[in-house]
């Protein structure tokens, strides 16, 4: 059997998060995807966030999380050698991956118009901030800066500490997702018509779809959001995070039949039984009095304990995990998320990296190609691609690759 995108030929320009984690998507489903990077210093992500032996070795952890199951080639692009070499790498591509800044792939002579020259049927796929056009295309852009300019802090964080930033690349990573589907999209397209196309892919939009609730709510409502804390938007009693003897607990108790079940468990029978809690309308009335009877209550026992107790009798929960507590969860061991990869050249222990969100019936997503180390297939690609070992040698002499 073959996975969906197995001979499949994807040539990854891209860096940091966004562009690679759809470069990955791609591979994972059986793609060819070649990494090309800068001689000598690789992608950016390569040493970021990171110290010590990952960033000696170029091996940081923000690189290893989206670049399994590629090989990677360096190729200086400034040099007039690589026009050609570029050319011989698209010509039988299905695929092109950039994430410059709006523009700089052209004034390097790798834009789509030019490509498209060479490899009418290619699915070239721009990511970028703010997109390929409009008054803030060229813009530098990172997961923060886009969290902030589509609204996500002002939805988080406790009204007297003010917005706060998602703890994590939700920008980056919705993009990655974004731009593999719509690739994937365009190449079932080109099925059908045989033609190729640009897509451009925006940061900017892409957090707005995360947030397309709030939108809708201002656009039908006029209400803009507030900030929630640790309640669900729901804004009941019963949907918030609560601190335990041991650790914290997050319920989403949000029908009759839950809420009932959660103030039973939670062992009061005055508070149980107390009729302002009975139905929708007196929980609202009354619902710093019931937020105060659940802190309470839930004092009483470990969050461990509570999470059993609870999802025994049916109530939504969970302890907040750390990511540790997240990765010994049972369940992952009917899942197929967490990859076990061999050790890349350079580090002595094996990974455990995360893959696709989904599994098939048939050739479910995955990898045993560990993230590749900075130009480690260049020969392997060039030769592969017509250049003979003379030339890949006169390359490397010239510092082109």
């Amino acid at each position: 059997m073959a996975k969906a995108f197995e001979g499949l030929k994807v040539i990854d320009f891209s860096r940091v998060l966004a562009g690679p984690f759809a470069g990955q998507q791609l591979a994972l489903l059986g793609a060819n995807v070649i990494k090309v990077e800068e001689p000598g210093k690789g992608d950016q992500a390569r040493q970021l966030m990171s110290d010590g032996h990952l960033r000696d070795e170029f091996m940081a952890p923000l690189y290893l999380a989206v670049n399994s199951g590629k090989r990677s080639m360096t190729l200086n692009l400034k040099s007039p050698e690589a026009k050609d070499i570029v050319h011989r790498l698209i010509k039988d591509a299905d695929v092109f991956i950039e994430n410059f800044k709006a523009g700089t792939i052209g004034r390097l002579g790798f834009g789509y118009e030019e490509l498209k020259e060479i490899n009418p049927s290619l699915v070239y796929c721009s990511i970028s901030g703010y997109g390929q056009k409009g008054p803030k295309a060229g813009v530098a852009a990172y997961d923060g800066a886009i969290q902030s300019a589509v609204g996500m802090p002002s939805t988080t964080g406790f009204a007297e500490n003010g917005p706060t930033r998602i703890g994590f690349t939700v920008v980056d990573m919705t993009t990655g997702i974004t731009a593999a589907y719509a690739i994937a999209g365009a190449l079932y397209r080109r099925q059908v018509t045989g033609e190729g196309q640009h897509l451009d892919v925006a940061m900017f939009d892409a957090a707005l779809t995360q947030i397309a609730v709030n939108v809708a709510k201002y656009t039908t409502m006029k209400e803009e959001p507030e900030l929630l804390g640790n309640q669900s938007a729901s804004k009941l009693a019963t949907a918030n995070q609560f601190e335990t003897r041991e650790g914290y607990i997050q319920s989403t108790a949000l029908v009759d039949s839950q809420i009932a079940a959660l103030l039973e468990v939670l062992g009061d029978e005055k508070v149980s039984n107390d009729p302002r809690f009975k139905t929708f309308e007196g929980r609202e009335e009354n619902k710093e009095e019931l937020s105060g009877e659940l802190t309470r209550l839930f004092m009483n026992d470990d969050a461990v304990n509570w999470v059993k107790k609870l999802a025994a009798a049916g109530v939504p929960c969970s302890k907040v995990s750390s990511i540790s507590e997240a990765l010994s969860e049972p369940q992952l061991d009917h899942r197929n998320v967490i990859m076990n990869l061999p050790a890349p050249e350079g580090l002595d222990d094996p990974l455990q990296l995360v893959g696709s969100g989904f599994q098939a019936s048939e050739d479910s997503p995955g990898t045993t190609r560990p993230p590749p180390r900075i130009g480690q297939h260049t020969e392997e690609i060039m030769a592969e691609h017509g250049f003979s070992d003379a030339e890949i040698a006169e390359f490397r002499a010239a510092n082109i690759i």
